[in-house]
């Protein structure tokens, strides 16, 4: 199995037809480098994850990475959580994510045990968690099936446990939207990325990466019954949240 160096996103560099992005073999290939350079504060979402994990993840239980991609948050869980008694289901609809994935952990040594698995999180049972991670998934779902995604996390989750949601957000004033977008695209363009890059993945995600509220998204939580919940983390517009199941 090759373990080759991160590659770097160049994926939106040429002049191209317009076609949805997809989590495909040629997104999966380039994907860390992709994420770095596009979510501002990645690296310190993930690095939370695992800071959260660690208080969280109650022994017997099951951590649940739902839309892993190549395991970002599965590996910040996997080296923060000190007990052992617990295992990490990881799971993506994309095929080549998960091969990739499957690779990185064959060249890794963790005490708990780690499913990777090719599902549809919108089928996949949730039971006996503690954690589970929505990070920049829920985006990607359907809108009319959001509600129902979290209200099967909530009923597949232990008392007391949290639910991380990081997500694409839009602003409610138009003229703050507009600046935080601007902003992001600032952010890009110091990452290296051209403005055509920006403007071709853009354009790429518009039918495919649908951004919410906050206000949103905190009504959706609540309405499955979280409770107390609240933004972690927010950088221009994308944010993470974290939310308790009560005790």
């Amino acid at each position: 199995m090759s373990h080759s160096k991160t590659q770097k996103d160049r994926l939106f560099a040429e002049q191209m037809l317009p076609g949805d992005f997809a989590f495909d073999d040629n997104v999966a290939s380039v994907f860390e480098d992709m994420i770095n350079r596009s979510v501002p504060g990645y690296k310190t979402i993930l690095a939370m994850i695992g800071v959260m994990a660690q208080r969280y993840c109650q022994p017997g239980s099951v951590v649940y990475d739902l839309g892993c991609s190549l395991g970002g948050a599965t590996f910040a869980v996997a080296h923060s959580v000190e007990h052992g008694d617990y295992s990490i289901q990881a799971i993506d609809n994309s095929a080549a994510m998960i091969e990739r994935l499957e690779n990185k952990l064959a060249a890794a040594e963790f005490s708990p045990t780690i499913h990777c698995q090719h599902a549809d999180i919108l089928e996949f049972p949730v039971n006996n968690a503690s954690l589970v991670i929505l990070n920049f998934t829920l985006q990607f779902i359907p809108l009319t099936q959001r509600e129902a995604l979290i209200e099967r996390i909530y009923a597949g989750m232990n008392p007391g446990g949290i639910l991380i949601v990081s997500e694409k957000i839009l602003l409610p004033d138009a003229r703050l939207n507009e600046l935080m977008i601007d902003l992001y695209h600032g952010f890009k363009e110091t990452m290296g990325y051209s403005k055509l890059e920006i403007s071709q993945k853009r354009t790429a995600l518009e039918n495919v990466l649908l951004p919410e509220t906050l206000a949103t998204h905190q009504q959706r939580l609540r309405g499955a019954g979280f409770d107390p919940l609240d933004v972690w983390f927010q950088c221009f517009n994308f944010a993470s949240l974290v939310a308790c199941k009560p005790d």
